[in-house]
């Protein structure tokens, strides 16, 4: 049984059709992991940072504007800009900023594809001052098949 129907009424309220059965809202429990999200971006923890909104504030902006325009083009899931929305979102403007540029580089002809999540931290190796070295977050080994 389904998850909203264990949550229906037993009780028949005399409507026109004999054992309807309504749903309260009531029973619904909120925040329900079971559930799914409201967005499709990132809703998880994250220090709100000025950096780290107007970097979510620009890519959601393009979410709701350019998105629709170029159309259903991206080679990995999630998408390139759901991928720098909790990319900066966990790791801020600067680093998350250089993730989402080269995972839109590695999104182009010849490029990887497949899934591609967000690294929840980063290695020791990853430093601010070292930003060519994010290129090679996302891609697989190179004997990988």
């Amino acid at each position: 049984m389904c998850h909203l129907c264990s949550m229906q009424d037993e009780e028949d309220e005399g409507g026109a059709a004999t054992g309807s059965k309504r749903l309260r809202r009531d029973k619904i429990p909120p925040n329900d992991s079971s559930i799914s999200p409201r967005s499709r971006n990132y809703s998880g923890p994250f220090r709100k940072t000025p950096d780290r909104l107007l970097g979510m504030g620009l890519i959601r902006f393009y979410q709701l504007t350019l998105s629709g325009f170029i159309g259903n083009s991206c080679r990995h899931i999630p998408t390139c800009s759901e991928y720098g929305y909790e990319s900066i979102a966990r790791h801020g403007l600067w680093v998350g900023g250089w993730m989402t540029l080269f995972r839109v580089a590695r999104c182009g002809p010849g490029g990887t594809s497949g899934l591609d999540p967000v690294p929840e931290t980063l290695e020791n190796r990853y430093h601010w001052w070292t930003p060519w070295r994010y290129f090679t977050i996302g891609r697989k080994p190179a004997g990988a098949v």
